[in-house]
């Protein structure tokens, strides 16, 4: 399991491009028949893909951890990107289709991930987050998340967001988790943009798949208000958000991405606004 350092708001105005994508930017979790992982030392997230084939896959419990389970003490949020597919967590099998996500509370031993059918098989993305408090596994459909619409095809950011686990959905200890879809025309994503110090937030943007070209890509925007950079992803590429900063976007083309969230604060609506006049 590969750790990542995260930069703070000094050492940012003065990296380079590369520097940036290093601390930022995770772009090597999907690989099709593995499990792959990554820590962050901020908010001390665990974020990762299990694309099973033929073969499952168990969720792993690292070294770093230093616990006999993966969810000893924390909770995982699992999305399922791809085809149709099944969770099993302490001997129960949970079925997933295609933007359908379970909840896996503290202390569950046993997860594993496997596709019904390898010639179209599921992919999980997953986001775990320490947990001091204990809540039931929660399969949540995605007809049951609750959309909202917002935004305009005139501002180029008509979109529907799906809320997954939260105060009013799956419960958890400190995990918030869901989807938005930009609609065909739509580009932009969280515009005007905020930020909220009482939690960080991490962005995985997915349909820029085959169907999209090869040269379907979002840009991402973050940094401070007063001071952003910007980081060009493809496909299932993850950004990490730390508190300070912004998180917004404009694509090629309409595109989804699923936004988790962990800290003190499970409020959906507390944010701090960034108006766009005062980017820089």
């Amino acid at each position: 399991m590969k750790t990542v350092l995260m930069a703070d708001p000094v050492r940012y105005p003065r990296m380079t491009t590369g520097e940036l994508r290093e601390t930022f930017l995770l772009d090597a979790l999907f690989e099709p028949g593995d499990l792959h992982l990554n820590y962050v030392d901020l908010d001390r997230a665990v974020v990762g893909m299990a694309a099973p084939l033929e073969s499952e896959l168990a969720l792993p419990t690292d070294p770093a951890l230093r616990a006999s389970y993966f969810t000893e003490r924390r909770e995982l949020g699992a999305l399922n990107i791809g085809g149709s597919g099944a969770i099993r967590v302490e001997g129960k099998t949970y079925n997933l289709e295609n933007l359908d996500v379970l909840y896996i509370g503290r202390g569950n031993a046993e997860v594993s991930f496997a596709s019904n059918d390898a010639a179209k098989p599921a992919i999980f993305y997953l986001l775990s987050y320490p947990a001091h408090a204990s809540y039931p596994v929660t399969l949540v459909r995605k007809e049951e998340a609750n959309p909202i619409e917002l935004g305009s095809m005139e501002t180029c950011n008509k979109r529907t967001i799906l809320k997954y686990i939260h105060l009013q959905g799956a419960r958890s200890c400190q995990l918030v988790m869901g989807v938005t879809h930009l609609a065909p025309g739509s580009n932009w994503n969280t515009m005007p943009p905020h930020t909220h110090m009482r939690r960080s937030e991490i962005y995985m943007y997915f349909n820029l798949g085959p169907d999209s070209g090869p040269d379907a890509r979002v840009v991402h925007l973050m940094g401070p208000p007063h001071e952003t950079r910007h980081l060009v992803l493809a496909d299932k590429n993850v950004v990490i958000s730390p508190g300070w900063s912004i998180h917004a976007g404009v694509g090629t083309r309409a595109y989804s991405f699923c936004w988790g969230m962990g800290g003190e604060n499970q409020d959906y609506a507390d944010m701090d606004p960034a108006p766009v006049e005062s980017l820089r």
